[in-house]
């Protein structure tokens, strides 16, 4: 792919970034973007980071290590994807976010490595507003006992909540469940005396509808690198 139309698509999604956050009455910096980079080289990464961009979301934990060693630095690595229990050490303290934090056993691993190391993970909950069985994320029901843990945690930072909404292809019909989530993640405020400021919620298809609603991270990928390779 020409990496000059990386950066051009890149550059049109921040400016429609900021006109949705503008027509919520927010700040236009006050979405982000994470660069969704899974299966993408290090070279299309490395071209947008000598553009500006310095957060990138990968999914696995071995592509995610190879593009670390040679990359610079200064990159912000977000882990997105489904973690597992036995990657919990490849992660912890290599990314500066965890999206994807869906249950007490796997909070209690992270926290438990995190305090073998000496550090402070920051971390998101994945919650299921919609409980599609085929969808991680913890059900909104059964959320209390990990957001206790989570508050009460010293070597977990608890930095808010995420999402990923049923597939429609309309994103109207998705503001619902961005709606949602920022409701939630209200009440939670509330309970613990967080300030859990992060709501990761809105891809592609629909960051526009998420941001409007209160998105503080969007994570797109194919708009701006277009279909994924392999690696």
């Amino acid at each position: 792919m020409d990496h000059s139309s990386i950066t051009d698509r890149w550059r049109e999604v921040l400016e429609q970034m900021a006109a949705a956050a503008c027509r919520a009455g927010r700040t236009p910096d006050s979405a982000r973007l994470l660069a969704v980079s899974k299966l993408h080289g290090a070279q299309d990464i490395l071209t947008l980071f000598e553009a500006g961009q310095r957060m990138f979301g990968e999914n696995y934990v071995q592509e995610a290590q190879g593009k670390m060693a040679i990359l610079p630095q200064g990159i912000s690595w977000h882990f997105i994807g489904h973690l597992q229990t036995n990657k919990v050490k490849s992660v912890v303290g290599r990314f500066s976010l965890i999206h994807g934090v869906d249950s007490l056993k796997l909070a209690r691993s992270l926290h438990n490595h995190a305090e073998d190391l000496g550090v402070v993970q920051d971390v998101l909950v994945q919650v299921n507003l919609a409980q599609e069985k085929q969808k991680k994320g913890i059900f909104e029901a059964d959320l209390g006992p990990l957001a206790e843990f989570l508050a009460a945690g010293t070597h977990l930072r608890w930095q808010g909540l995420m999402l990923m909404p049923p597939f429609f292809d309309d994103p109207k019909r998705a503001r619902p469940y961005f709606a949602r989530l920022r409701e939630l993640a209200g009440a939670l405020r509330a309970e613990f005396g967080l300030p859990l400021p992060e709501l990761s919620m809105g891809m592609t298809g629909d960051f526009e509808a998420a941001i409007e609603e209160g998105a503080t991270l969007v994570r797109i990928g194919t708009r701006i690198f277009g279909e994924r390779g392999t690696i």
